[in-house]
């Protein structure tokens, strides 16, 4: 039996739908956890949005959080491979605890579990985030790219990489694992969620671009990669999941152009993005409201990241789709 974790969330729920549409009938059956039923309709939603809600059904939902570890018990009754989507993803300063109890101590419970309940593989789902920082004499982040602990990282960055830490450290005590680090995921069905909401933003009516460069990479190419990871012999292995490294003026041109509005036209210099996070500091502070800019997020909306797929394509000989095609094809879901 298979256990996904974060089945509520962008990835997890099409992980899901790529399990239960791939599965040999009877063979392989699929339990995924969730910590409150309303969090499953999101699920039965993108199922439905790619019209397969007759196979929503078949996935057996099982209430579980994984920083409980009691309610994990259960959850891991029968269980041979485990997907671990589950995160929180946040840049917000004030949100850091939470951070790092979900994605570190989360990512312990779960791999203390897999050791002791004999599961074969477990598969991680992490983030570009997670990976090394660049020397002077480097260009391009690949997985043997050394993170730099000297160098500043925001919260959510250093959580996965602790949850990372944890997952190799299952290694060493004789899991067999694998991790994939996903640059930005491209998928429908989640608007407040990631990409999600840079399509809401771009839907109504986004004025501003920044030039910063960062990789992309669709959902459904994160959880069919993962999937044939899992199925095959590789272990002990991470690898870098990008189809395209974007300027972000031209994803959201693209964004614009698939949803029929108008493009964003006006540059925000990196100057003004500095002065723009300390305003919304401000304003957070002073009205007691969840950050809507931060350091972090600013930083990387003009920094130029550039990371490298050829690990994974050469591993699987596999490609990926185009992002711009891409955006077209959901767009019209």
């Amino acid at each position: 039996m298979i256990l996904v974790t974060g089945g509520t969330g962008l990835v997890g729920a099409h992980l899901l739908l790529h399990l239960i549409e791939s599965q040999s009938l009877g063979s392989e059956k699929v339990r995924a956890i969730y910590r409150n039923f309303k969090s499953i309709e999101k699920t039965k939603s993108l199922f439905n949005c790619y019209k397969k809600n007759n196979l929503f059904d078949n996935i057996e939902w099982i209430q579980a959080d994984i920083i409980d570890i009691p309610s994990l018990e259960h959850a891991f009754q029968g269980i041979d491979f485990v997907y671990h989507c589950a995160a929180i993803i946040s840049f917000d300063p004030t949100e850091e605890d939470l951070l790092r109890k979900t994605n570190i101590e989360g990512t312990a419970n779960i791999v203390n579990f897999c050791l002791d309940k004999g599961v074969k593989k477990l598969c991680y789902i992490s983030s570009t985030a997670a990976l090394g920082d660049l020397a002077a004499h480097q260009t391009i982040i690949t997985e043997e790219t050394e993170w730099n602990p000297e160098k500043p990282h925001s919260d959510y960055a250093i959580s996965k990489f602790g949850a990372e830490m944890e997952i190799w450290r299952g290694q060493q005590e004789g899991l067999d694992v694998v991790v994939v680090n996903p640059g930005i995921i491209i998928g429908p069905g989640f608007p407040e969620q990631g990409s999600g909401q840079l399509f809401n933003k771009v839907k109504n009516g986004l004025s501003f671009y920044t030039l910063g460069v960062t990789g992309f990479v669709a959902v459904i190419d994160v959880v069919r990669i993962a999937v044939e990871l899992t199925r095959s012999e590789i272990c002990n292995q991470r690898y870098t999941l990008i189809a395209q490294n974007i300027v972000f003026r031209d994803l959201l041109n693209t964004m614009a152009d698939a949803l029929k509005v108008k493009r964003p036209t006006i540059h925000i210099t990196p100057f003004l993005m500095q002065i723009g996070w300390r305003i919304d500091w401000i304003l957070a502070t002073v009205f007691r409201r969840k950050r809507q800019l931060t350091k972090a997020t600013a930083k990387a909306s003009y920094s130029t990241n550039i990371y490298s797929n050829e690990k994974i394509k050469a591993a699987l000989k596999t490609d990926f789709w185009d992002i711009h095609q891409y955006i077209k094809e959901i767009s019209r879901l």
